[in-house]
């Protein structure tokens, strides 16, 4: 029998994502900046970090393998994003990926900070 096949999350470069992240937040009044301190928050990088990941086209798997640590609180990510419960996706890092669409998908909904890092 053969592997399931890995969604194409996995390969796609996150310097590819990332514009759409900050462009969906731009679109209602957040900033690069809110994206980025979403970003630092569930996977610990820091501005030098993200910097090299963007630079190096670094793909989501690698991303999150690399991850410093992720967010305690990710257990408090919960509700729908692309049509799926985040808290019941089953594929590790495809719940990763949905986790950080969430938080970015709260951002440009208007969710105050403190909030979407579930403080």
């Amino acid at each position: 029998m053969s592997e399931p096949k890995k969604h194409r999350i996995y390969t796609m470069s996150f310097a590819g994502v990332y514009p759409h992240y900050i462009a969906k937040a731009e679109k209602k009044g957040r900033t690069k900046e809110d994206v980025d301190t979403i970003i630092f928050w569930l996977t610990g990088y820091d501005r030098e970090a993200l910097a090299n990941i963007i630079e190096n086209k670094t793909n989501f798997e690698t991303f999150f393998d690399e991850a410093p640590k992720l967010n305690p609180n990710v257990s408090k990510i919960t509700g729908v994003i692309c049509g799926y419960r985040v808290e019941e996706v089953e594929d590790k890092l495809l719940q990763k990926v949905r986790y950080l669409d969430k938080l970015v998908d709260e951002l440009a909904k208007g969710k105050a900070m403190d909030k979407i890092l579930r403080k």
